[in-house]
């Protein structure tokens, strides 16, 4: 591929960010670039930590001045020159960036075409009694009035500002051109001409006082007049505050909506009326929740409690879990109100708008009608009281009541829509549902999320960073996300992708490879250029390149599993009535004693069996230290495991889960602390000369302590910078410069080194400083072992990818392996690694097992499901189509007879199929 003319490629020289070595490389523009290497050879320094973060630099440049006092703090990515850069959007997978309200709906700006379509051709209803609102006239807010009773203090009001940020001092002046004198703000009465100075970052409630009356017979001309005047300047609204006592009350009355039987009046409908994040929308018990919080979230430090228990919570008794108040949730659109429609699944919602496109002749795509005949209005029969909110409505006659121009709102806003769920649909997440919390989703469903976003913006001349897509999608859904990939290049971007997947990278317009090993021995570009062209003599070090090229026939692993019998009956674990989420009574076998993995398209119901349900009732089986619970008797119900019964484990003693999470909620956590080296560490440096003359303990080199550590960062190196308009930047602790301790701990030295300098060490070479110490050279061996000896020992967490922080996780809990018989379960441990890193994990896994140990696999990678002793596949499809057990057995023989398994379909064409 020959690149020429201006602006044709981005041209990086003299990277130096992390462990890249001066790297020079030229990056052609509107392609879909792969960056490959081993784990640890630099990619991401390249593409984050020096192309995004030299974009959102150059970004927050363009920005006011508020903005850049703070962009002299914010570090320059390590690079001599970068140009030709486009303006960058990195899309990652990082789910702990998504607020504790996020939904998929919000993710994707879904749901505020949704807000402003029920706001603009919406159905208002009465919550009480259900019937449509109404407009009342003059007439009969005047009748109302006159209904308070003789000799009652009444102020007509129209209101002008509600909640709304600003000085206003054009509405003051709007209001003395008016002729009107007096106005209510924040619920004082002022005097227009003389109005207070309002704080312009606070909300304000502006209402005008249209006249002061008291009622009495023959007073009704003048009601007449200024209710008039009032709904005139109050948009349709008119307030009535009536003297009750010492007190005022108010009561809104509108020309647009009334409730003819309960003589309820409504404001208008407004977009922030149907947000859960606005006090105007939210459900007031749950404050747009769905779930009565049990901590303050306004807390910092409560808030990181809350999330991690916020989604355990019963739905709110109020709202019922739908987040909006009651006026709301009474508003309904072809039939259905807006928490029924969030309450579908994306390829639900999709056919859904797609039929209301079409029934107007609008065709957006073409999408089969619902599997389920639609049912019947939600206010259709007038004898239900209190009619239910919550059942979506066929969309018949959805577009044809509406008045004119709530009917060209909705046609101008159903493309939109249906447009992002299209994107959602192709990304592979159509099983989702638009409701659920973003932080709940995985990191590659939040990532998916994100691009199907991206794609619906219609954005061009952007260079999109992305973070291994198809992490969490099944070979069946990567062709996919390669056409959606494409399809972003083809709009005019640049698409810069860190990347393992083999036919990501063989479909990619150009590859560059970083290498040749990891850590300091990477971090050099070692292969550039068009796939097709590369070759072993072209790029000699590049082992990615080897790998591509490299000529052989998978095979797959044929074990004998045990065999059925009574001998063998312990040797199972079996599960029967599984029915979580979106399972089917699934009832399955898992033989002990082997490498097991779980496989199924994205949403075929994987975690829902192993997570959600396998390992809270092994955990309540296996409690440590106390007696066996008998299996037959336990209730799972009281437990909330849905599971009909769970047996065989009494052949196990304990159970480790591994998953991505990070390993810790710091940037103080780093692999040191969490496998317990540090602890070891504090006790060697406590025990040196210069430490006991001084009195230093143990406790005083850790990163809590306050005498030991440097007080302006307290321990963390670092110092976060909140941007409410980007996510938080992080700077280098301009006192400790990055070392975390204060001077006097770092005056304490072990053969010549401080904490600091300990800290910066890789692990393979900590483990040659302590050689002689076996407490730790023992973990830091187990970390290698895993493919983590790149990482420096202090790294923090913060930086850790999901993939590194669970073989982190992995490693520790090697290092107390007894006589205990285990059962791993490992969630995508795959993730993040190159196909050679993933042999090493492979033997790590069968050494496991050789050691008595079970080892249980939710994966998607085929070399990992053909090294596999058993394979339980779910499905058939993701969603409502899954959740049924598919096929199960030998990967070997499953692949030679694949049938209905899409799984088995996959394995059975990678091992036809030769690299050439």
């Amino acid at each position: 591929m020959t690149l020429s003319g201006n602006g044709s490629q981005i041209e990086v020289r003299g990277a130096r960010t992390h462990n890249l070595r001066s790297v020079d490389v030229d990056i052609p523009r509107d392609r879909l670039v792969v960056i490959t290497g081993l784990s640890g050879s630099g990619k991401s320094s390249l593409a984050f930590a020096t192309l995004f973060a030299e974009g959102q630099r150059r970004y927050l440049e363009t920005l006011s001045a508020q903005a850049r006092q703070f962009v002299r703090q914010l570090p320059h990515p390590d690079v001599d020159s970068v140009r030709g850069l486009p303006p960058t959007i990195a899309v990652d997978q990082r789910t702990g960036s998504a607020r504790i309200r996020s939904t998929l709906a919000t993710t994707t700006e879904i749901y505020d075409y949704l807000r402003l379509l029920f706001a603009r051709a919406g159905q208002a209803h009465c919550p009480d009694c259900g019937l449509p609102v109404s407009q009342q006239s003059v007439e009969a807010i005047v009748d109302r009035i006159l209904a308070l009773g003789e000799r009652r203090k009444v102020m007509i009001l129209a209101p002008l500002i509600t909640g709304r940020k600003g000085a206003h001092r054009e509405v003051f002046e709007k209001i003395c051109k008016a002729g009107l004198v007096r106005a209510r703000v924040d619920g004082a009465v002022v005097d227009a001409a003389d109005a207070p100075n309002l704080p312009r970052g606070q909300e304000h409630t502006i209402e005008v006082i249209v006249d002061r009356i008291i009622v009495k017979p023959g007073i009704e001309d003048r009601l007449k007049e200024s209710v008039e005047l009032a709904l005139k300047h109050g948009d349709g609204s008119c307030l009535i505050s009536q003297l009750d006592g010492e007190n005022w009350h108010d009561r809104l009355y509108s020309s647009r909506y009334c409730c003819p039987e309960c003589a309820t009046s409504f404001p208008p409908l407004e977009p922030r009326t149907f947000s859960f994040n606005s006090p105007y929308g939210a459900c007031p018990a749950c404050r747009g929740l769905g779930v009565v919080p049990v901590n303050d979230e306004r807390s910092s430090s409560r808030a990181k409690s809350a999330r991690e228990n916020l989604f355990r919570q019963p739905a709110c008794p109020s709202c019922e879990g739908a987040r909006l108040g009651p006026i709301a949730r009474a508003v309904t659109f072809a039939g259905s109100n807006l928490p029924s429609l969030t309450a579908m699944s994306v390829d639900e919602a999709s056919a859904f708008f797609t039929t209301l496109s079409e029934q107007e002749g609008s065709r957006v795509r073409e999408c089969e009608a619902p599997a389920e005949p639609p049912r019947s209005g939600a206010f259709a029969a007038r004898q239900e009281p209190r009619p239910p909110f919550n059942e979506p409505t066929a969309p018949g006659a959805g577009l044809a009541n509406l008045e004119p121009e709530a009917r060209q709102a909705a046609l101008s806003i159903l493309p939109d829509i249906a447009s992002r769920l299209h994107y959602l649909q192709r990304v592979g997440v159509g099983y989702l549902t638009l409701d659920r919390p973003a932080p709940t989703l995985s990191g590659g469903e939040f990532q998916r999320a994100r691009l199907a976003s991206c794609l619906g913006s219609g954005l061009i001349g952007v260079c999109y960073l992305l973070d291994e897509p198809t992490i969490g999608l099944h070979p069946r859904d990567t062709a996919r996300m390669l056409d959606v990939l494409t399809d972003l290049r083809d709009s005019g971007n640049s698409v810069l992708v860190v990347e393992h997947d083999e036919e990501l990278i063989r479909q990619s317009d150009w590859l560059i490879d970083l290498g040749p090993g990891a850590g300091r021995e990477g971090g050099h570009l070692v292969a550039s250029g068009a796939v097709k062209n590369l070759s072993e003599t072209s790029s000699p070090e590049s082992r990615t390149v080897r790998w591509l090229t490299s000529s052989f026939s998978p095979a797959l692993r044929a074990p004998s599993p045990p065999e059925a019998g009574a001998e063998t009956e312990t040797r199972w674990l079996r599960i029967s009535g599984a029915s979580l989420h979106n399972l089917k009574e699934v009832a399955v076998e898992i033989p002990l004693g082997t490498l097991t993995a779980v496989t199924g398209v994205s949403g075929s119901g994987k975690t829902s069996l192993v997570t959600g349900t396998l390992v809270p009732a092994l955990k309540h089986l296996l409690p440590v230290n106390s007696a066996r619970k008998d299996e037959a008797e336990a209730d799972w119900n009281t437990l909330g495991v849905s599971l009909g019964s769970l047996t065989g484990s009494g052949h196990l003693d304990r159970i480790v889960v591994v998953n991505q999470s990070p390993i810790g909620r710091s940037g103080r956590s780093n692999p040191a602390t969490h496998s317990g080296v540090w602890d070891e560490v504090r006790r060697l440096f406590a025990k040196t000369r210069d430490a006991k003359l001084r009195g230093f303990k143990a406790s005083r080199f850790s990163f809590n302590a306050r005498d030991g550590r440097c007080p302006t960062c307290e321990g963390r190196g670092e110092q976060r910078i909140e941007l409410n308009y980007l996510p938080d930047a992080y700077v280098e602790c301009p006192d400790c410069r990055g070392d975390r301790f204060n001077t006097q701990t770092l005056g304490i030295r072990f053969k010549e080194k401080n904490l600091a300098d300990v800290l910066a060490l890789r692990i393979d070479e900590a483990a040659e400083l302590f050689e002689n110490v076996p407490k730790i050279r023992r973990v830091l061996d187990t970390l290698r072992e895993v493919g983590l000896g790149y990482l420096l020992l202090g790294q923090s967490s913060l930086t850790l990818s999901g993939g590194e922080a669970q073989r982190v996780k992995l490693a520790t809990e090697l290092c107390k392996q007894g006589e205990d018989r285990v059962l791993f379960v490992l969630d995508e441990p795959t993730t993040g690694l190159h196909p050679l890193d993933v042999q090493r994990l492979l033997l790590l896994l069968r050494k496991l097992v050789e050691q008595g140990h079970s080892v249980l696999v939710v994966e998607h990678n085929l070399d990992v499901i053909r090294a596999s002793d058993w394979m339980i596949d779910l499905g058939p499809d993701g969603g409502v189509d899954g959740g049924q057990l598919v096929a199960a057995g030998p990967p070997g023989e499953l692949a030679s007879s694949p049938g209905s398994s899409l799984t088995a379909q996959a394995l059975a064409a990678s091992c036809a199929k030769t690299r050439l």
